[in-house]
């Protein structure tokens, strides 16, 4: 038979990914040296033009527009999420798609989610939040097949 040739990953694409989940990308603004990216009101993010992980970095940000956490000043009935829970999901969601992609950056993420976890359990909720947060970036980002295209076009 012919030569065994596995699956790769599953192409993705930032430009896809974003349109897919309405969320703009602005110019960088900020000026402190040490801010990679940063998320808005009104599904905007910014990515540093030096960000050492760029892909990663834009991933964190989307999970935060996502799990709704640009939204927090906004006065409904929901719960308000510390700033330290915000940043462990938005990473943990960073660390699953890039994991995910094939991507560098793992090492980092770790890091980064110890540092903002102080040491404390990913709560059951924020755990759901994150695994469905993950799941709408991958596939918001994946290329239609001419199959899913054709779909849905039926009305």
């Amino acid at each position: 038979g012919a030569d065994y040739h596995p699956a790769g990953f599953p192409t993705w694409s930032e430009g896809i990914a974003l349109g897919t989940l309405k969320i703009e990308r602005e110019e960088f603004q900020a000026m402190d040296g040490n801010t990679q990216g940063y998320a808005k009101k009104g599904r905007k993010i910014s990515v540093s033009p030096v960000a050492a992980l760029p892909v990663k970095t834009l991933v964190h940000e989307c999970a935060h527009v996502i799990l709704g956490h640009c939204d927090q000043g906004d006065l409904t009935d929901s719960e308000v999420i510390p700033h330290d829970v915000r940043e462990v999901e938005a990473e943990a969601v960073a660390l699953l798609c890039c994991e995910s992609l094939g991507l560098p950056g793992a090492e980092y993420s770790r890091g980064y989610i110890q540092s903002w976890g102080k040491g404390l359990a990913i709560t059951e909720r924020s755990a759901q939040r994150i695994f469905h947060a993950a799941d709408q970036i991958l596939r918001a980002g994946r290329p239609a097949t001419a199959a899913q295209q054709d779909e849905s076009e039926i009305p």
